[in-house]
């Protein structure tokens, strides 16, 4: 595979996705263990004043929000999953893993409901303010199972790695208040112990025996369209095919073969330059005799005065008339012309595309015939 075609994989906005939900999970586990630790003694030494701990607190959970704000908006402009900027706010009401992407709703709502109430702090009072407050320390776990649920990333070492230091940094600081706890608060110490080693046990018990056994992709609640498809491959190159059972191995039930349609294109081509090469990405809608989503991305170097010398290709179909996701690549290329074949859940189609492309604005229209295969 060449150098182009394995950079013409998953596209920026799933990387993005990816990145800023891991970099999300770091930063609010800073917020958590400042806001858990910051009013100790020990916090308050003349080199780390209150002030400047509240502000490092405020200003780490502020942007906590941000990343959290890019994570969705990338997600949804990924497209290969359907989720919606609703999903971000409503939870559990997605088709795409419900009850997980929905645990991503609640924490975001948390940390919302904290922003809010905290520009308003002078009129709500402190006492409701510090309820609401101690109930957004509650959007930590609930991102977590978050991550573990939903993330693509779950069975990299990296990312269980990172996982395992934020719940280890949060159990520590949790440990250390509860140590520290002025007089009075003997009774409630060892409970208090053992409830956070209980929640601790809780969420590695559920790591092993959920996401990182086979088949997860399928009992989170991905649409069997997704799982008869393919998904993008967790090291970041290109899409690795997937059965009906996520890792499960086991084959796709029987469908009905795809039928034979025709649809009109519209959407937008862009171009970047990788290590020997450079990478075509044309994103496209269907509409008219069938509605769904056409992404092309071609491999190769650049032909002096336009066009590209293709290297390698990849094409993804998704369509309301189709049984599943399908993918393939480039048969033929002519021009503003192609021949691609794709195939998923047992169907095979040729797809052949005339396409006009707009040099001034990168628009892109055309048309799409889509015929069973052999």
């Amino acid at each position: 595979m060449s150098a182009p075609l394995a950079a013409a994989g998953p596209s920026a906005y799933w990387y993005l996705s990816r990145g800023t939900g891991a970099v999300a999970l770091l930063l609010l586990t800073a917020s958590v263990v400042l806001g858990v630790l910051g009013s100790l003694r020990f916090a308050a030494a003349p080199r780390w004043p209150r002030f400047a701990i509240d502000a490092l607190h405020r200003d780490v959970s502020l942007l906590v929000i941000a990343l959290l704000l890019l994570h969705i908006l990338t997600s949804v402009l990924d497209g290969f999953a359907p989720i919606t900027l609703t999903d971000a706010v409503i939870p559990f009401a997605s088709a795409y893993r419900p009850l997980w992407l929905g645990l991503g709703a609640l924490s975001f709502d948390l940390l919302l409901a904290l922003v809010i109430t905290s520009l308003v702090r002078r009129r709500l009072g402190y006492r409701a303010w510090r309820a609401i407050h101690w109930l957004a320390y509650a959007s930590w776990p609930v991102a977590v199972l978050h991550g573990l649920g939903t993330g693509t990333d779950t069975k990299v070492w990296w990312m269980l790695g990172l996982t395992i230091v934020c719940v280890g940094a949060v159990l520590v600081a949790v440990w250390v208040r509860i140590g520290r706890a002025g007089a009075g608060s003997e009774r409630l110490r060892m409970p208090a112990f053992v409830l956070t080693l209980a929640s601790v046990a809780g969420i590695a018990i559920f790591t092993l025996a959920g996401p990182l056994q086979g088949g997860w992709a399928r009992r989170a609640g991905t649409p069997q369209s997704l799982l008869a498809g393919t998904a993008p491959a967790a090291n970041g190159g290109a899409s690795a095919p997937s059965s009906a059972g996520g890792t499960a191995g086991g084959a796709a039930p029987g469908r009905a073969g795809a039928a034979r349609f025709s649809a009109e294109l519209r959407g937008k081509i862009s171009q970047s330059s990788v290590a020997g090469g450079a990478v075509v990405d044309i994103s496209l809608r269907l509409a008219g005799g069938a509605r769904g989503r056409l992404r092309v991305r071609l491999g190769g170097a650049p032909i002096p005065g336009g066009g590209l010398s293709l290297t390698g290709s990849q094409v993804d179909l998704t369509a309301d008339s189709l049984p599943a996701v399908m993918q393939g690549q480039i048969v033929s290329l002519q021009g503003q012309e192609f021949l691609a074949r794709v195939s998923g859940a047992g169907s095979t189609l040729e797809l052949r595309a005339s396409l006009s492309i707009d040099n001034q604005t990168n628009a892109v229209t055309g048309t799409l015939t889509a015929t069973p295969a052999g």
